[in-house]
């Protein structure tokens, strides 16, 4: 039996892609890319699927949900994925991406919801920022403006002198994607000008409320979030940007920052109250189904898993809400593709 492979470099997945599959007597391979939020989600669900499946080897590698739909679109057959996670909702552009290449069978399966979460060394005075005062310190331009803040205090009098640093994802990542969506833009556009901006010149708007800076204040920290955990412990005074489930494993090295006077706990993110709750996804490829059979079977583990009280739930995975929740088991069963219409 092959146990999984998780994390393998690129040309190495590619390489181990190449002979398995569903001929003959060999192990059928499916292959998992994308989300490094989703992934220890997907990696665990595989981990029980391979135990009960002795037939089907799983391989997971952290990607970044960007470049991992970008593997996922780039066409049909072995040695193109079989699904990607996302911690964001497929774009309308990468759909399109998709379908040039074949790829026009997209099932999409909510798995649950997480925190956008900002971090901070354990042991640091707590800390309460608001979208916009976080947009203030990231944006590569605030409100069109030059960038000069280089302290908390340089944003708003009442926060503290501390230098500002926060190590996050690079542009590849949902969670960065997310960041801009979810909290940059939203501060952005507490600026009545930036919500008229965006009316008359949504490139515009987008460049402004969306670029962050890139004079160091900002460290791109790759997609390990267990390594960003790391840094932030060591750098008091630091911020860190990533997942719930990842400051929930790590609370004896670092702490949260509350966004609008809500942290993130489970119930927070569950009721979206806290405004950096997002829905994650797996996205399966169709066309793949019939010549493997096996994605099917994993999906419904995957499907018992997401559940309140299921395996996930313990490992950091706030469970969707009942409707949601209802209509995922039920698309688990469905796989109805998107609809491309109703892509952004």
């Amino acid at each position: 039996m092959k146990k999984i492979v998780v994390a393998l470099p690129l040309v190495a997945l590619v390489a181990a892609c190449g002979g398995s599959g569903s001929g003959g007597g060999a192990t059928q391979q499916l292959k998992v890319v994308g989300s490094s939020t989703v992934y220890p989600f997907t990696t665990a669900v595989a981990e029980e699927f391979q135990r009960a499946n002795q037939g089907v080897s799983v391989i997971v590698e952290s990607t970044g949900t960007g470049a991992g739909i970008k593997l996922f679109c780039g066409g049909v057959g072995e040695k193109f994925p079989d699904m990607v996670n996302a911690s964001r909702p497929l774009k309308a552009s990468e759909y399109a991406d998709c379908a040039k290449a074949g790829v026009k069978n997209v099932i999409e399966l909510p798995v649950g919801i997480d925190g956008l979460t900002l971090i901070q060394a354990k042991g640091q005075p707590a800390l309460n920022l608001t979208v916009a005062q976080i947009y203030k310190a990231l944006a590569a331009n605030p409100f069109g403006k030059p960038q000069t803040a280089q302290t908390w205090k340089d944003i708003d009098p009442s926060l503290p002198a501390t230098k500002i640093r926060v190590l996050g994802p690079p542009p590849t990542s949902g969670t960065r994607d997310s960041l801009a969506e979810l909290i940059l833009e939203k501060g952005c556009d507490s600026d009545p000008a930036m919500k008229e901006l965006k009316k008359s010149d949504s490139d515009a708007h987008k460049a402004t409320c969306t670029k962050i800076r890139e004079d160091g204040v900002y460290v791109e920290a790759g997609e390990n979030d267990n390594l960003l955990v790391q840094k932030v412990s060591a750098d008091p005074g630091a911020l860190g940007v990533l997942g719930y489930s990842f400051l929930e494993e790590n609370l004896d090295k670092v702490t949260p920052v509350s966004i609008a006077g809500v942290a993130p706990t489970e119930s927070t993110i569950s009721d979206l109250s806290y405004p950096g709750s997002r829905k994650l996804f797996v996205y399966v490829k169709g066309e793949h189904m019939a010549a493997k059979p096996a994605i099917k079977t994993f999906i419904e583990a995957y499907s018992k898993a997401w559940g309140k009280g299921g395996m996930l739930a313990k490992r950091g995975l706030v469970p969707l809400h009942d409707a949601d929740a209802a209509a995922a088991t039920t698309q688990a069963t469905a796989l109805k593709p998107v609809d491309p219409a109703t892509l952004k």
